[in-house]
């Protein structure tokens, strides 16, 4: 088998997936379809108004939602560095399992792996790509023929996006001084052009503007990949955005903690840093206030390219898939980042829209969000590469009675984090200080209530911890539960 149908697969369907083998190719004369992939960077899944947070106005994804299908527990499946996003899209370019995936990109066996865009172009797509790639330049040449203003991984801004709120510190979102989002035209557009642009704005311009170049009749389908630097901070967004959102009228989540119970492996990670410690209210509301407003920001961009795919006159041939690397706490549990094992930090949101997709559905199947270089291949009519091991989502999209591809899902992070997510329950283990914590996610969705020394669980951590070192062992995970590394927090970046 196939080791992809093996990570985490329950039973039936890996017989399932043993016997159903990858879609048939288009019949002669049929057009192939064109896929529009939408990727947004740190987008918790609790961000979709018409899915699970009216608080935030999202009307293009929700656009998106009613004329597609949508998974609502779509996980990633770790790092191996504090910056997250560069794992989770290893994985997701590549298809590889989560400690292959690390020693892939770039290495000396990297041209022998055909990543997603790859596999497309020398299949006969226009490839493209417009934003955020964060890996490197070799496999970005071999994954995508055609490219416009593509992005590096992080934005920055002045010293003192950090540590805010603070009475003395007046960094502004909407300061186009402050660099971050704020890009110069001439570093991107034409080079006599002044002023400055949103990078959210800057992608959703050359997506349209390739989207233009395939109107009428043209001879490749295509391959199209845009992704955004947003919400990732700087949250930054204009201000009629900004207008959106009254700070004081922000909901706090309801495990807001002023600071996370333990040294969870690093408390001091660039992201931490973002808010004061002890995170206080204003705190947690003002940086919500800011993400949601990016986050909207993001949507109205969403929204634009959308409406180009329609006037190009591909809409109908057309799979659009719009998901995100990963989470992100924003003041979950005390904490910022997504150097976590929690729902915020390892959940996003997953739509597709497209030929046969059912309008509305809504999946509650655990998936991985790297399945998607498997699913496009099968829902494009092309073999999938005999190295990617995860798991199509195709059978869930399309039929009724399909099997749950997986009943767990596997989390790491570094040497400092893992994790099992079963339907019901989630463990995590820290490495650098042997605790275990133990949730009831169907009854605490909120991951509020640790039940590790509550006897009535001892089968279930034991079961559970059994379950997660034959899962470490399955994918090649280097560390035992048993006798973890002597690791100390704060140097493992």
């Amino acid at each position: 088998m196939n080791r992809r149908n093996f990570i985490g697969l329950s039973a039936a369907a890996a017989v399932a997936a043993q016997a159903r083998g990858v879609a048939p190719p288009p019949t002669s004369g049929a057009r192939r379809p064109n896929f529009l992939i939408i990727v947004a960077d740190d987008l918790m899944f609790r961000t979709i108004n018409s899915i699970n947070n009216p608080e935030v106005h999202t009307p293009n994804l929700d656009r998106l939602v009613k004329s597609g299908s949508h998974f609502t527990h779509c996980f990633h499946s770790g790092s191996w560095t504090g910056a997250v996003c560069v794992a989770s899209r290893t994985m997701l370019h590549t298809g590889l399992s989560p400690f292959k995936a690390e020693k892939a990109l770039p290495g000396d066996q990297a041209a022998s792996i055909p990543t997603w865009g790859q596999t497309f172009r020398e299949a006969g797509y226009k490839s493209f790509i417009t934003g955020k790639w964060h890996l490197d330049a070799v496999s970005l040449s071999r994954s995508f023929s055609d490219m416009a203003t593509v992005a590096p991984g992080f934005l920055n801004s002045t010293p003192n996006m950090y540590h805010r709120p603070a009475p003395d510190n007046t960094w502004s979102p909407t300061d186009r001084s402050l660099k971050g989002h704020w890009l110069d035209k001439k570093l991107w557009l034409d080079p006599a052009d002044t002023g400055t642009k949103h990078s959210s704005e800057v992608y959703a311009d050359s997506a349209i503007a390739f989207l233009r170049s395939q109107r009428g009749s043209p001879k490749q389908p295509f391959f199209a990949y845009m992704a955004f630097n947003a919400p990732h901070d700087p949250r930054q967004a204009p201000e009629e955005f900004q207008a959106l959102y009254d700070v004081d009228k922000i909901e706090l989540p309801p495990n807001y903690l002023p600071q996370h119970p333990f040294d969870q492996g690093d408390f001091h990670t660039r992201d931490e840093e973002l808010a004061p410690f002890p995170r206080t209210e204003l705190a947690v509301k003002t940086h919500r206030k800011e993400y949601y407003a990016i986050i909207s920001h993001m949507d109205a961009q969403v929204g634009r390219v959308l409406d180009e795919l329609e006037h190009s006159g591909h809409a109908d041939n057309t799979y659009v898939v719009f998901t995100a690397d990963h989470g992100l706490a924003v003041g979950e549990h005390g904490l910022m980042g997504k150097q976590n094992q929690y729902e915020c930090s390892m959940r996003m949101p997953l739509i597709l829209r497209g030929p046969g997709i059912t309008p509305g559905k809504r999946i509650d199947k655990m998936v991985y969000q790297h399945c998607l270089y498997a699913t496009t291949c099968e829902l494009a009519g092309l073999p999938v590469p005999p190295h990617v091991e995860f798991y199509s989502l195709r059978p869930l999209l399309l039929s009724e009675d399909a099997q749950p591809p997986y009943d767990a899902m596997f989390g790491w992070l570094n040497v400092l984090q893992r994790s099992l997510r079963t339907e019901k329950h989630k463990l995590i283990f820290y490495i650098p200080i042997r605790r275990y914590q133990l949730f009831d996610i169907e009854n605490d969705p909120w991951e509020m209530h640790d039940l590790v020394d509550d006897p009535a669980y001892a089968t279930v951590k034991s079961d559970m911890v059994s379950r997660l070192t034959k899962m470490q062992r399955a994918l090649g995970d280097p560390i035992s539960l048993n006798n973890p590394p002597k690791v100390g927090p704060g140097n493992n970046y």
